[in-house]
């Protein structure tokens, strides 16, 4: 489903091991592209270690971003705002494993945020269990459901393939829907708090829960990370760009696909466990189709394909929702002519048009944009030096 392309294999990857091991290393550090490689390897690990730190002292600072954030940040509404933007990124990231590695294109992602959120509710509330045993039942439960259907979905590809997730995520909000005796029907489940812990409760600890979707980025990230470097991730991506010749290959695409399937799907139970948590609550919607279909936008507006793509589209998505639909019960709107006051009173036409300009105009979406800005910049730079030179 990518467009992306496998790069192709140099000549020095078609000589012989022993010799690689003699002249790869010196070969790539002489030429300007190995260099430029070396440098983003070690770029990258310390530019997410400062960016790491930042997040994570910032509910210990008084910053304001106006028109971004709604107050400062140590502020228990800016910090859910922000949490939640986590949790978005997250999300994506679980949804990257299916269509940015391996090509599947899900409609019923959302489906398994709904197990792991409604899940654990039903167990906190009927159970009695501590909420960390509460959570591995509910990961147990959300793995064999994604084990099952995974396997159902995956006997056929392409769109049948999107088709029949999309029909077991119906069938999944009809039974969320349809017994309210269970699940709250049409109204939320609300979190049950008699066996969470009081640092993860109430308004005056959105601080901690901040803290708890920070973790679980960096746990989805390098959990995703792992699988994409496998030899499992390798093999996905193989069969994303041409399936025929993993076959003949001698390989069984079919089993590594139910892996990358359970391995999204069950990432994304644990997001939405930390969503209930978060929300003290969860409705209806995310088991919906158009929660699928948000998913997806997020990750092509990062990038598809980029793992900070999905990240960077998360939390850019998220603040844009949040902020526009704020933006659009202002009075500033309400007081401008039709022909403007109509269009920034419709959040989600906002976003439908900033989606359609990044595919138009740039198909490798914020990350890929940031990417050509930065190497334009140090050409401009290296030109420069040269000159001087």
């Amino acid at each position: 489903m990518s467009t992306s392309t496998t790069p192709p294999t140099s000549r020095e990857d078609d000589r012989p091991a022993t010799t690689r091991g003699q002249h790869g290393d010196s070969h790539r550090a002489a030429t300007p592209g190995g260099a430029t490689r070396t440098r983003r390897r070690l770029v990258e690990p310390v530019a997410g270690l400062v960016l790491l730190v930042v997040l994570a002292v910032l509910p210990l600072l008084n910053l304001s971003i106006p028109g971004v954030l709604p107050g400062a940040t140590y502020t228990p509404g800016t910090l859910q705002l922000l949490a939640l933007c986590l949790l978005f990124a997250s999300l994506a990231l679980t949804y990257h494993v299916l269509f940015g590695i391996t090509g599947l294109l899900s409609f019923g992602h959302a489906l398994y945020l709904a197990v792991g959120a409604y899940g654990l509710g039903i167990v906190l509330e009927r159970t009695g269990l501590g909420l960390l045993p509460a959570m591995v039942v509910t990961l147990v439960l959300g793995i064999a459901v994604a084990t099952l259907l995974g396997a159902v979905s995956l006997r056929v590809s392409g769109i049948s393939f999107a088709m029949v997730t999309l029909a077991f995520a119906q069938a999944g909000s009809v039974l969320i829907r349809r017994n309210p005796s269970i699940t709250g029907g049409e109204e939320s489940l609300p979190l049950t708090t008699d066996h969470v812990p009081a640092a993860l409760v109430g308004v005056i600890h959105t601080r901690n829960l901040y803290w708890v979707a920070l973790a679980l980025l960096v746990l989805v990230l390098v959990l995703v990370t792992w699988f994409e470097r496998s030899r499992a991730g390798h093999v996905a991506a193989a069969t994303r760009e041409n399936e025929l010749r993993v076959r003949v290959l001698g390989m069984r695409p079919y089993p590594v696909q139910l892996l990358a399937f359970v391995v999204g799907a069950g990432l994304a139970v644990v997001v939405g466990m930390v969503y209930l948590l978060l929300n003290s609550g969860v409705t209806p919607r995310v088991a919906s189709a158009d929660f699928t279909l948000t998913i997806l936008v997020v990750v092509v507006l990062g990038g598809l394909g980029s793992r900070w793509g999905a990240v960077v589209g998360g939390i850019v998505y998220t603040l844009l929702d949040q902020r526009l639909t704020a933006l659009a019960s202002s009075d500033t709107v309400e007081q401008l002519p039709a022909l403007l006051r109509v269009p920034l009173s419709e959040p989600l036409f906002l976003l439908g048009t900033l989606f359609v300009l990044v595919v138009l105009f740039v198909p490798g979406g914020l990350v890929g944009l940031g990417t050509r800005l930065a190497d334009g910049v140090r050409g401009r730079l290296g030109s420069t030096a040269d000159g001087a030179a």
